[in-house]
């Protein structure tokens, strides 16, 4: 029987100039010598080729052998900075233009075409490292109309899902080619930010088969969203899981909004694992009960904790939060061992009957 896969470590908060967080198999001896066995890759260039990966099998094999050399596998890539890109609106031309190599700035038109090309190979690369699902953001062209005011225009939203699904079908389509799911993180500051804008969005691509969900708590705790009853709802479209924990501590001075305030003073922060206020016991229960079987995987963003001590508390918070399907119900012991003629005895029925 199968279960989920972890702890698994995304590698995108770590990355740095200097030793262990400058390479990828620096980075994949430091994961596993705090205990994990999966680290989700961002494409970024300083870790992986992702032209050379969507092309080579034999380089996509070459990197595996590197980090199973330290007992490590790749949980899956990440596209979130490209996945942005696909879909910004022009008040953010600007601030998103650090996402995209320098000779793009200003350009958003020939920027938005290098992401969907980025999310295309990383898809054609996954299948090449044999990975099943893809972590990615969706981009937004509505998220500056979140709050309706002013009044917004009948028909503003469907058009902007609408033109979302024109940009995001395509790259389903490659994902499909390549037998790998595409995860959106659901997120403030995406269109797809919440059940009812994936809807929308799953609804606009006509159910694609590939769109899929990364499940992050986090997000939830921050918008004040049941993260439990998420897992009820979609649960069958959840292909990524990242392990982050969040603290919600409304005053009458802030509270979902935040007040432009920093990320220590706001009513809503990312904590480190075990610091916040997500029921971690209830998530594991609940994705063990719809048969997960992807990876666990930390993302680490808190306020306050040195990210070290949070990658290090990490790995074992989520060894011990992950639970091994049973073989077989607990009450085994008492069955009664009963054939169908007693079974239709007890039921008051005769054989004649049958």
């Amino acid at each position: 029987m199968t279960g989920m896969k972890g702890p698994g470590i995304f590698l995108a908060q770590f990355l740095g100039d200097e030793a262990p967080f400058d390479t990828l198999d620096t980075l994949a001896e430091w994961a596993a010598g705090l205990g994990y066995v999966g680290v989700q890759i961002p494409c970024n260039a300083q870790l992986i080729d992702l032209k050379l990966a969507a092309e080579s099998k034999t380089y996509c094999d070459d990197l595996r052998g590197r980090l199973a050399k330290h007992d490590i596998e790749v949980t899956e890539l990440s596209t979130h900075l490209q996945g942005q890109l696909v879909a910004v609106h022009p008040a953010y031309d600007t601030l998103f233009d650090g996402f995209a190599p320098p000779e793009l700035h200003g350009k958003p038109a020939e920027r938005q075409l290098w992401a969907v090309e980025q999310v295309k190979l990383a898809a054609r690369a996954s299948a090449n490292l044999g990975l099943s699902a893809h972590a990615t953001f969706s981009g937004a062209l509505a998220w500056p109309y979140v709050y309706p005011w002013p009044q917004r225009p009948a028909g503003l939203i469907e058009e902007a899902f609408a033109e979302l699904a024109r940009r995001w079908t395509p790259i389903l389509d490659v994902f499909e080619e390549s037998g790998v799911d595409c995860a959106f993180e659901v997120h403030p500051g995406e269109d797809v930010h919440d059940g009812a804008t994936w809807e929308r969005f799953l609804a606009a691509v006509g159910n694609h088969p590939r769109a899929r969900l990364l499940f992050d708590p986090s997000h939830f705790v921050l918008q004040q969203l049941d993260y439990l009853d998420f897992i009820d709802r979609y649960h069958d479209r959840i292909s990524c899981f990242h392990v982050k924990d969040a603290e919600f501590n409304p005053t009458g001075r802030t509270g979902v909004y935040g007040g432009y305030e920093n990320w220590v003073d706001r009513a809503g922060r990312f904590r480190s694992l075990g610091d916040g206020q997500v029921d971690f016991s209830a998530i594991f229960s609940k994705m063990a009960q719809y048969g997960y079987d992807g990876w666990a995987v930390l993302e680490w963003e808190c306020a306050l904790k040195r990210s070290d001590d949070g990658a290090r508390e990490g790995a074992p918070f989520i060894r011990d939060h992950m639970i091994r399907l049973t073989e077989r119900p607990f009450d085994d012991f008492a069955a009664s061992g009963i054939d169908r003629t007693a079974i239709r005895k007890l039921l008051g029925l005769s054989e004649e009957q049958a």
